[in-house]
């Protein structure tokens, strides 16, 4: 299964204590998968609709515990979605779907395309929301590739509301419009962290956290190793260079002509083309620092130029 296939398998036991935050999760599968019935005689009936079969089990079971009613599941397969199977939850009775229907503030036209603010007012409410929004449309990439957190949606009024629950709890999310759905997603690690902790897929987000620790090593010692074939590189450059600066002057010049100083050190040089400069000085009499053998190979490259010149 993909993390994001784990994820949701997690939050299928995690589920709010209070009516109010399990009213406001229905809410978001009714909102995400609510499709419209009508049958023969003109009754309406309320039905969720969907292939996720996790999404399916948790609305049977939030159904159960908030309005103590079972309701079939019926799952058929179809060719149409390429023989995945859906499932199909259906509430026809009219007193009962009329109930569901008010408690989740589903008569008035202004939440035709999101979900009444009524049911959001509480910070635990907005949790339980943006866990069944996940659940029912969401999807997170690998962690091992990239960070990359989105809840898919049909109506941009839905999309925006969804927005601005993330932005309450101060993550950076943003919106684009993909083919004919509006697509809410987050990019930055710590945002996606901070996500799983809102919806409280507590698992995941340990997991999600070990794997950026992970890579922040391996970068780290990434960069470490580049940095250290990078300052190899230079000093294998600057030695090659020098010595063929040394040779040059031996064979235009004479290098016992230099002044002692340079002399002493064109000989240390060519007989240790590969010694650091630190190293170097340490086999000059009497010994001179770092800075002192730069000096000195620096006046011999000088000196080489001049006589290239």
């Amino acid at each position: 299964m993909s993390f994001s296939g784990d994820i949701k398998e997690e939050l299928l036991c995690v589920s709010g204590n209070s009516r109010h935050c399990q009213l406001a999760e229905l809410a978001a599968y009714v909102r995400f998968c609510g499709r419209p019935a009508e049958g023969g005689n003109g009754e309406k009936s309320l039905r969720l609709q969907t292939e996720n079969k996790i999404v399916a089990r948790k609305c049977f079971t939030l159904l159960k515990k908030t309005f103590k009613i079972y309701v079939d599941v019926t799952a058929r397969s179809s060719s149409v979605s390429n023989g995945n199977i859906t499932y199909l939850l259906r509430i026809d009775e009219h007193p009962m779907r009329a109930k569901v229907a008010e408690a989740l503030k589903l008569t008035g036209e202004e939440n035709e395309d999101g979900v009444s603010p009524i049911l959001l007012k509480n910070s635990c409410c907005k949790r339980a929301f943006l866990r069944g929004a996940y659940l029912a449309a969401g999807s997170m990439s690998d962690p091992y590739k990239g960070y990359h957190l989105e809840i898919v949606c049909q109506k941009p009024q839905l999309a925006q509301q969804i927005q601005k629950l993330l932005q309450d709890f101060e993550l950076d999310a943003k919106t684009v419009l993909r083919k004919k759905y509006y697509v809410v997603y987050i990019k930055e690690g710590e945002n996606i962290a901070d996500f799983l902790n809102i919806i409280e897929a507590h698992k995941a987000l340990m997991e999600f956290e070990n794997t950026r620790i992970y890579k922040g090593v391996r970068n780290m010692v990434n960069r470490k190793v580049n940095c250290d074939a990078a300052n190899i590189n230079k000093t294998v450059t600057a030695a090659a260079r020098q010595v063929e600066d040394i040779e040059y002057i031996r064979r235009v010049h004479g290098l016992d002509k230099l002044p002692e100083h340079l002399r002493e050190m064109a000989y240390v040089r060519l007989e240790n083309p590969e010694v650091p400069l630190g190293e170097l000085g340490k086999l000059l009499d009497p010994p001179v620092g770092k800075s002192g053998v730069n000096h000195r190979l620096r006046k011999l490259g000088e000196f080489a130029k001049s006589l290239r010149s």
